[in-house]
């Protein structure tokens, strides 16, 4: 399935790092050519522009204004600050968020994390995740939300291109009933197909715009939020 492929692929660059004797143990400040440890943090302090940065065990903290290459980890959290821009945002075991106006060109991508968008995020690409809420607030997502077994939140006039796609889940996830939560909130936009591949609980408020749906009955709403 793709996001083991995904998984595979970032521990396998992970484990390029720690073999290659760029890796160092303990946390790590970036420099403009960027920051590679294995058990530690990163932190990109704000304003640099800073090349790739990459770690095993551990987060990456991005401050804002900042600008990195390629964010990995395969074990932490990676937060993006406020108007700070990323090619790309990777991890395995770990949610991310972006602050207000933060920007990444191209995916945002976790196995088992939540990810949040700030007032003003923007991601060139899709993003995606297995397990884990995905939550958009007044932020735009150019590629498409995709998950497996997360919730997710459109909400307060956010934009999304390329639909939403929740998966068929497989393997351990078969055994969890649990139905995602899919919210499209007042205003919000989601231009694309909504196509559901396992049960779903749909809500789309009375003003907001949604592409085709496939796999799902949508249950409308008004008011700032579906009932509980």
């Amino acid at each position: 399935m793709r996001q083991l492929l995904v998984a595979a692929w970032l521990i396998a660059a992970a484990a390029t790092v720690a073999g290659c004797g760029e890796g160092v143990n303990g946390d790590v400040t970036a420099t403009e050519a960027g920051a590679h440890t294995v058990n530690g943090s990163i932190h990109v302090p704000a304003g640099l522009h800073s090349g790739a940065v990459h770690t095993v065990n551990g987060s990456i903290h991005i401050d804002d204004n900042a600008t990195v290459a390629t964010a990995t980890t395969v074990n932490g959290s990676i937060g993006l600050g406020a108007h700070a821009t990323a090619d790309s945002l990777k991890t395995v075991n770990g949610g991310v968020t972006l602050a207000d106006g933060a920007r990444v060109t191209q995916a945002v991508t976790t196995v088992n994390g939540a990810i949040k968008l700030s007032s003003g995020a923007d991601v060139g690409g899709h993003v995606r995740n297995v397990n884990g809420s995905i939550v958009l607030t007044d932020a735009h997502v150019r590629g498409g939300l995709r998950t497996v077994a997360g919730n997710i939140d459109v909400v307060s006039g956010s934009r999304v291109e390329g639909g939403i796609l929740v998966e068929k889940s497989s393997g351990w996830f078969n055994m969890n009933p649990r139905k995602p939560r899919i919210v499209i909130g007042p205003g919000a936009v989601v231009q694309g197909e909504l196509r559901f591949e396992r049960d779903v609980q749909l809500y789309v408020s009375d003003t907001a715009t949604v592409g085709p749906i496939t796999g799902a009955t949508p249950m409308r709403f008004s008011g700032d939020n579906p009932p509980d």
